[in-house]
């Protein structure tokens, strides 16, 4: 005996009779306002990235010229983020999509994880080269640079740091709600606006102390720091992608206990992310005396991340 069902957030399993057809929408719940907003930020990045290599040209300055075209690689990472979006929305309903389009979001962050990580090794090398090569720094015109880098940085991060899951928040809200293509944006805004502090400081200390060691000595220290956020991106999107629940995901454990009573027992399971804040999962129940499959998708009704439903029942 087979059940197939779907049911969205705050509503009670839909049973598969009435709703013959239904559709595989399993974007997150913020999906339109992140995607905006990504829009907004790559809006001031693009501006940021045209002022700085136009008035570096006119001005002769190398310092606006090298971060207008480190812009331009950081507005391009975006891009990545907005047009995963736009394309998870425009194929949402496709039925090609058996699960549906919500882990589109994990695979551009996978993407957007690889470049963070290519950026990190690239800032790294260019320390090392640095470090055993001085080059003059024009102390007062880069800092200047690093500071206007900064301010539209943060002004970045602010925009994207609402609704994006915190990393080191609850486990069982991080793994469930997570958006790692939001995530993804944020931590290249984020990484930008490492790179400007540690740039301000060395700066500083530079014109201070003629420390010319010191500049490429943090460009190290920044780069391994963007290096080990690279990673956890990675392995979190990859994780989705691979159908693997972190080891303190919870979900699975929850079905059991809502499923199995007196002479019931759950003897096949698998769960998996449809997208963020929306799971699947496949029940194979084995039961002495079998219940009606209502009361089954009943038991599961109050959890709400269980977006679609398949059960199996087999009378011993």
């Amino acid at each position: 005996m087979h059940d197939h069902d779907h049911h969205t957030h705050g509503t009670s399993a839909i049973d598969a009779n009435e709703n013959a057809t239904h559709d595989h929408v399993f974007l997150g719940a913020q999906h339109d306002r992140n995607a905006r907003r990504t829009w907004a930020v790559i809006a001031i990045t693009a501006t940021m990235m045209v002022v700085e290599i136009a008035a570096g040209t006119f001005y002769g300055s190398m310092a606006l010229l090298a971060d207008g075209w480190h812009m331009s690689t950081h507005a391009a990472a975006l891009l990545i983020t907005a047009l995963s979006y736009r394309y998870a929305k425009r194929h949402a309903r496709n039925s090609r999509f058996t699960f549906g389009t919500g882990k589109l979001g994990d695979l551009a962050g996978f993407g957007s994880a690889v470049v963070l990580g290519v950026v990190a090794l690239l800032i790294g090398w260019e320390s090392l080269v640095r470090l055993a090569n001085p080059v003059g720094i024009d102390f007062g015109q880069a800092t200047v640079v690093a500071v206007i880098g900064l301010v539209v940085n943060l002004g970045c991060a602010a925009l994207l740091s609402e609704g994006h899951g915190h990393h080191h928040g609850h486990a069982h809200d991080h793994h469930h709600g997570t958006d790692n293509n939001l995530r993804a944006a944020y931590l290249h805004v984020l990484a930008d606006a490492l790179t400007s502090v540690l740039a301000i400081a060395a700066l500083l200390a530079g014109r201070a102390y003629g420390w010319l060691w010191l500049d490429p000595l943090i460009g190290i220290v920044g780069a391994l720091v963007i290096a080990r956020w690279s990673w956890g991106l990675l392995t979190d999107a990859g994780a989705v992608l691979v159908d693997y629940l972190p080891e303190d995901e919870d979900l699975p454990a929850q079905i059991r206990e809502a499923i199995e009573g007196e002479g019931e027992r759950v003897t096949d399971l698998h769960v998996w992310q449809l997208g963020p804040g929306h799971h699947g999962a496949i029940i194979a129940v084995r039961a002495k005396a079998p219940r009606q499959l209502s009361e089954y998708r009943e038991r599961l009704a109050h959890l709400g991340e269980l977006s679609h439903v398949t059960i199996e029942i087999e009378p011993v």
